[in-house]
């Protein structure tokens, strides 16, 4: 865990701690309120009837996602109700709107680095490294919550991604073992085999938010 790493330092702790409290009370909410909004546009009101088409973080907030967070740097909001019934094609529209979330996070990544470079065309003195600390957090932990939300295990967002490229005769057989298929995740994410290519994934990422965030501000420099 981040918290017990000896190399951090006060700064470190204060800008995370910080940047965790946006995700929580304001990214998390995001993420929910884009599942519930493209399930509505898809033809699905459950969201909007539900009362979860909304940002307010009390009706999203879930402890034991927030701890996630602040442990780990993964978590969760509560789940948005989606009755894929209502879709014309649930299997496609479900994925859309499951897709919908990991990309709200892709998104406020984005915007998180349009600001880190925005800022760093300022000087704000001892301040500066305050600020570029804060939105390196907050950018790595929207892309390591995209990222993490993407594994194909229920309840995230891309079990149900992945359901819409297996094709008909294959789903019953994944059904089958899915549970199998799942404690196999499950295990190497425990055992930290699956966090190599997370990993690796997440920094590809973060460097290419980085890198296309940076290009309007090139002329500045």
């Amino acid at each position: 865990m981040w918290l017990f790493n000896p190399g951090i330092t006060l700064m470190d702790v204060v800008m995370r701690i910080l940047a965790i409290m946006i995700i929580v009370f304001l990214i998390l909410p995001l993420h929910e309120c884009a599942h519930g909004w493209v399930a509505s546009k898809l033809g699905d009101p459950t969201a909007k009837l539900s009362g979860r088409l909304t940002l307010n973080p009390l009706v999203h907030f879930d402890p034991l996602g927030a701890l996630g967070i602040l442990l780990f740097s993964f978590g969760w909001a509560r789940p948005v109700p989606v009755d894929a019934s209502n879709f014309k094609n649930p299997r496609r529209d479900m994925a859309i709107t499951a897709a919908a979330g990991p990309i709200s996070n892709l998104l406020a990544a984005i915007l998180g680095g349009l600001l880190f470079n925005l800022f760093a065309l300022f000087n704000f003195g001892a301040a500066s490294i305050w600020i570029s600390t804060f939105f390196s957090y907050y950018i790595i932990l929207n892309i390591g919550i995209a990222v993490f939300n993407l594994i194909p295990i229920a309840p995230l967002d891309g079990f149900r991604i992945a359901e819409a490229f297996i094709p008909e005769r294959f789903l019953i057989s994944y059904y089958k073992y899915y549970n199998m298929i799942t404690l196999s995740l499950f295990l190497l994410l425990f055992l930290g085999i699956l966090s190599i290519p997370l990993v690796f994934l997440e920094n590809a990422i973060y460097s290419f938010v980085m890198w296309i965030t940076a290009l309007p501000f090139a002329f500045f420099a």
